[in-house]
């Protein structure tokens, strides 16, 4: 397994030992302990799996607030998607600074994204399953996001967002400059 820092404070980027032949191939998605050499400490307690139907679903950008924040350990076993991460903790070295990733079932990568991100992806192949590993349980309560089309940020997304499909909560999320004064998130402190 390969971990990668990347050029966003505490982000890293995984590439498993991935086997194949003529069958197929295998590889290690999660093994507490490789992960744990690798400099990876994070108790995951809940694994998600959402699926999309369709080229140019934009889900995001999310995260949870206050003690039900969550770190989460992505990856995509079909399909492919451009994973988008924003770091939103204020006095963070790299705040309001976003990264994109391509994940897909091809290169097998994953994406650890800390508490205090907010996440979100755009399918750019139909039928997209997307994994990810949670340190936290779900809390409707604390569920937040941030506009994936914010102009401040600047996120390229790989296709026209005009023809993005999107749920009816994420088109209403607010820009981050919005959601400063209310930001729980502090560098250092979660």
């Amino acid at each position: 397994m390969k971990v990668t820092e990347t050029n966003l404070t505490d982000v890293k980027l995984i590439e498993p030992s991935v086997f194949g032949d003529h069958r197929g191939f295998f590889t290690e998605s999660y093994s507490e302990k490789d992960f744990k050499d690798g400099g990876i400490h994070y108790d995951f307690i809940q694994d998600n799996h959402s699926l999309s139907a369709e080229a140019g679903v934009i889900r995001g950008l999310h995260f949870q607030n206050g003690a039900s924040a969550q770190t989460k350990l992505i990856r995509v076993v079909s399909g492919v998607v451009l994973d988008v991460i924003v770091d939103i903790r204020k006095g963070s070295p790299t705040y309001a600074q976003w990264e994109g990733y391509i994940l897909s079932e091809y290169n097998h990568r994953q994406l650890l994204v800390p508490k205090g991100y907010a996440h979100g992806f755009m399918t750019l192949t139909p039928n997209v399953n997307f994994l990810y590993k949670c340190d936290n349980y779900y809390d409707g309560a604390a569920d937040a996001g941030i506009a994936f089309d914010d102009p401040d940020l600047g996120i390229t997304w790989p296709m026209s967002i005009d023809k993005a499909i999107l749920s009816e909560k994420d088109q209403q999320h607010p820009t981050l400059k919005e959601f400063e004064s209310i930001n729980p998130f502090v560098y250092g402190e979660i």
